[in-house]
């Protein structure tokens, strides 16, 4: 598999990890997101390194197109 793909994809896990940690120490409760401005920035700069990646590996390799639609 092509590196820049991998680091991609090391991206996506990574985002995901950290929106996890997170919720380690906080309910998962969504008032409480839409009140704490600092977690809603950081999960919401997560969601955007998850959708900038995603987006990279379709124009990449747009064949994981095909096989992310199965």
């Amino acid at each position: 598999m092509d590196e820049r793909i991998l680091k991609w994809l090391y991206d996506i896990q990574g985002a995901i990890i950290e929106i996890e940690y997170y919720f380690s120490t906080l309910p998962k409760d969504f008032d409480q997101y839409k009140s704490n401005i600092l977690l809603k920035r950081a999960i919401e700069r997560d969601l955007e390194i998850i959708g900038e990646a995603v987006n990279r590996i379709l124009k990449k390799s747009p064949s994981q197109r095909v096989a992310a639609n199965r």
